[in-house]
């Protein structure tokens, strides 16, 4: 294979290939060295053998990464005062919020653990209070259950979530017909609106970002600044923090 062909399977840069064949590049990322084991279709054994080259325990890709890095808490913290933000699996499973989301679309830790899923939750109507255009709907739905698809084939001892999706298409033609699609998602920022209780309607835009060199998203709801939705996003800013401030 040539170094053009194993940069473009790999997501990497000619370049870099090149730096890690010398010996320039002495600390790889795991992602990266999956990235090009995958491209050059290792077995087990040598997969093992190139980690070890690089100093690198070899990761088990039989479960989804799940652990949360300081830097990222972090910046989902200090976002809080004016976005929502939450942590998601490759799976879209949400393991890391700030207390704004919870505010905005309920906390995720008094729900079952199924429901920590966010495909599970959006397809047997547990986020009604989100609303989306209808083409807005479609592309989300899409995409969502193409990196579910995706990670349901990447990581075959996450058996629970397997189940999980059979379950869903059983319960839901919707996410039946896009589960046999075979499509790649491509996630674009879109506009929604948020029912709340309390604070009212409030109109955000959602963007997707992901993690460098994580299987991981942090998922954004912002609105715009000196509209009267992110006047209401700010007040029940203030109004999450005092109530997590007054528990004992």
């Amino acid at each position: 294979m040539r170094r053009e062909e194993l940069a473009s399977l790999s997501g990497t840069s000619v370049e870099y290939i090149v730096r890690l064949e010398q010996g320039r590049s002495a600390h790889p990322s795991q992602q990266v060295l999956l990235a090009i084991s995958r491209a050059l279709d290792l077995s087990e054994t040598e997969r093992e053998h190139l980690f070890v080259l690089a100093g690198l325990a070899a990761p088990d890709e039989g479960r989804i990464p799940r652990a949360v890095t300081p830097g990222v808490t972090r910046i989902v913290d200090r976002l809080s005062g004016t976005t929502a933000a939450i942590v998601c699996t490759l799976a879209w499973e949400m393991v890391y919020w700030n207390p704004l989301w919870a505010a905005l679309l309920g906390d995720p830790t008094a729900t079952e653990p199924r429901s920590r899923n966010y495909v599970w939750r959006h397809f047997t109507d547990a986020l009604t209070t989100v609303g989306h255009t209808p083409s807005a709907l479609a592309e989300f739905e899409h995409d969502i259950v193409c990196d579910l698809r995706r990670a349901v084939d990447r990581f075959p001892a996450e058996t629970e979530l397997a189940q999980m999706c059979d379950e869903l298409a059983r319960r839901n033609s919707r996410f039946a017909d896009l589960w046999d699609c075979g499509d790649v998602a491509a996630h674009h920022s879109m506009r929604k609106t948020v029912n709340h209780p309390r604070a009212g309607t409030i109109a955000v835009d959602c963007d997707v970002l992901a993690v460098p060199e994580s299987e991981l998203y942090v998922v954004v709801f912002t609105a715009e600044p000196g509209s009267e939705d992110a006047r209401r996003l700010s007040t029940l800013s203030v109004t999450a923090s005092t109530e997590a401030q007054a528990k004992p």
